[in-house]
């Protein structure tokens, strides 16, 4: 990527970032800046209690078998 083009993704990026109301991904940006910064220990623990409930249903989910195959998931949101 060329110096202007970086320089319009920045600007871009800022702009966008200026324009964001939705706490979780302020959060999860935030986490990412830490974690490139190298001033976070480990990713999980910047996590909002919120996405760790996620992930962690996600993972019970999982270990259930309570999962679609890719094909089912979106021949049952074409098809109700």
């Amino acid at each position: 990527m060329s110096t202007a083009e970086l320089k319009h993704t920045k600007k871009e990026l800022v702009g966008w970032i200026q324009s964001l109301t939705d706490d979780s991904i302020l959060n999860l940006l935030h986490s990412v800046k830490l974690s490139s910064e190298g001033k976070t220990k480990d990713w999980w623990e910047e996590l909002n209690e919120s996405d760790r409930t996620n992930i962690l249903n996600g993972i019970e989910d999982y270990q259930q078998g309570k999962t679609l195959k890719s094909n089912e998931f979106w021949n049952g949101l074409t098809n109700g």
